[in-house]
């Protein structure tokens, strides 16, 4: 099994949240890339206000690693016309894969026909500019029940507008890594959960985000099945050591 395949290699602290310059921050999202060019990891997963000068970087070194943004993070409750605008400008930067966030807080609230439309206007523009789209769900904020509602409403909103080629550029995510839990629960990617979107996501593909740290826990994610592994723990993975990273 070769892991570097299956990571998205991800830097995504505003300069504020880490304490450091904007400068700073764009020589760690350099770094990053320079780190998945050296060891042939899948993508980088970075801010979007990062990918065109990421996108020139990874251009000019001749690399084919893919170039992923977030989009509506890490909250996910800015408008549908607000998450359009920012995944616009991101494919016109030359982002490869956007990550968005669901509106999950609409879908606790019991407002299904808003996530829909979200889902399929924000995916419809992926598809029209041939990305990859992804929605994380945000799995620390759902119980195992919604998380299974949640994946398979986006599986059969997926299956019933999209085409079979397209449904294969469409994932669902586990996490942001952002969502504050109580109690020290686990605010990213768990077993549990992962194979509860696993058995509901029909022909989607799954990403387990946040908490995966160790080259077995990776293993044992793809062994799963997950087809995407985010983690701002990718170098240590492949070295087969542990991380602290909290993401």
């Amino acid at each position: 099994m070769n892991i570097a395949e299956y990571l998205d290699s991800t830097y995504l602290k505003t300069p504020l949240q880490a304490g450091i310059s904007e400068n700073e921050t764009l020589k760690k999202v350099k770094d990053l890339a320079q780190e998945a060019i050296d060891h042939h990891l899948f993508a980088v997963m970075i801010r979007p206000d990062y990918v065109s000068e990421i996108r020139k970087y990874i251009f000019e070194r001749n690399s084919d690693v893919i170039l992923g943004t977030v989009i509506g993070f890490h909250e996910g409750t800015c408008s549908l016309d607000e998450k359009l605008k920012e995944a616009l400008k991101a494919i016109e930067d030359g982002a490869d894969e956007l990550d968005f966030v669901i509106n999950y807080s609409e879908y606790l609230d019991g407002n299904l026909k808003h996530v829909r439309e979200e889902f399929l206007k924000c995916t419809q523009l992926c598809m029209q500019n041939q990305k990859v789209a992804k929605w994380i769900i945000e799995i620390a904020a759902l119980s195992d029940e919604q998380i299974a509602d949640l994946t398979k409403n986006i599986s059969n909103w997926a299956e019933e507008n999209f085409s079979d080629n397209d449904l294969s550029k469409i994932f669902v995510k586990s996490s942001t890594g952002f969502y504050e839990t109580e109690d020290g629960k686990p605010n990213g990617a768990t077993f549990e959960g992962i194979k509860i979107m696993l058995d509901n996501a029909g022909k989607l593909q799954v990403k387990a985000a946040g908490g995966v740290r160790t080259p077995e826990d990776a293993a044992k994610m793809i062994n799963l099945g997950v087809k995407r592994i985010g983690t701002s723990s990718a170098l240590a993975l492949i070295k087969n050591e542990s991380s602290s990273e909290a993401y």
